[in-house]
């Protein structure tokens, strides 16, 4: 099964991910990170780093996924190609796709938990919360692809143990 994160930076999308990967002994591999590596690399930050990032998750997930494994790809996916991506790879293995969506009700904690995060990603700059309120804007509506296949969204403001529960009965159903 591919599970693929969806949400805002700083929704919980990460923490859920990787609640949900221990219960499940599955992988991560989360979007942020690859692009991190990337610019560490060398590549301008000019260039399409985040396309890059999304790519070489789908190359790893697609490795994952051919060996027989589950896996959770922790990405923002806030457009529709983004999402459809991950339909269409697991389409093309012949596995099942199911999305999870975070956010976070409560913008003043959505906010505090953006700014207190320490995630060491030298090369990536954390987004700002001006940044993020973009982002908001450019958020695309569920639909293609994407939006006919199975979707849990959480509020993260419930507590984690209950998110997870949650996720993992969805992933059961």
């Amino acid at each position: 099964m591919l599970i693929a994160m969806a949400g805002l930076p700083g929704s919980g999308k990460s923490t859920v991910a990787e609640q949900l990967a221990r219960q499940w002994g599955i992988a991560v591999v989360s979007v942020d990170p690859l692009e991190s590596a990337i610019l560490r690399a060398g590549i301008d930050d000019d260039q399409p780093t985040g396309l890059a990032a999304y790519l070489v998750a789908e190359t790893i997930a697609d490795a994952v996924l051919r060996a027989g494994q589950s896996i959770i790809v922790d990405a923002v996916n806030a457009v529709a190609p983004a999402r459809d991506q991950w339909v269409l790879l697991a389409d093309r293995i012949g596995v099942e796709v199911r999305f999870i969506e975070t956010f976070c009700s409560d913008a003043a904690v959505h906010r505090q938990r953006l700014e207190e995060r320490r995630r060491d990603l030298v090369h990536l700059a954390e987004p700002t919360w001006h940044a993020v309120e973009q982002s908001l804007d450019e958020y695309d509506a569920w639909s293609g692809l994407a939006g006919a296949r199975p979707r849990l969204t959480l509020d993260t403001m419930a507590p984690l143990p209950e998110l997870v529960e949650r996720a993992a009965t969805f992933l059961r159903s």
